[in-house]
């Protein structure tokens, strides 16, 4: 139980720096999208719904890579990212998958000195 104790303190941390940052409490999906955003490079006001999805999409495969489960395979002339999966993700439970992904965010705001 430590260790979810401190996954969660670590996780409240880290909404309340974006808070202070953005002026709300983010949900999943929101840091999902900043950090596809990020790591689009292209900081727009507007993008469509389609686009939000595949920058949800490329902050999922960026924030796996660094545990070996994608690499970055090409970036088309549009500039967006391509991956290709290295290894299969085990099945988990909602709650799992969600902490999965909690700690991964965790680890890309701590590489990028945010936390």
């Amino acid at each position: 139980m430590f260790t979810q104790d401190d996954l969660q303190a670590r996780w409240w941390k880290l909404e309340e720096k974006l808070m202070e940052r953005f002026g709300k409490k983010p949900d999943m999906e929101t840091v999902l999208f900043l950090i596809g955003i990020q790591e689009f490079g292209d900081i727009r006001t507007k993008f469509t719904k389609e686009e939000k999805q595949d920058l949800m999409h490329v902050a999922v495969c960026s924030l796996l890579a660094t545990s070996g489960y994608y690499s970055l395979e090409t970036v088309d002339e549009d500039g967006w990212p391509h991956f290709k999966q290295l290894k299969h993700i085990d099945p988990m439970g909602l709650k799992d998958q969600e902490d999965f992904l909690k700690d991964h965010i965790l680890l890309y705001f701590q590489n990028t000195g945010m936390i």
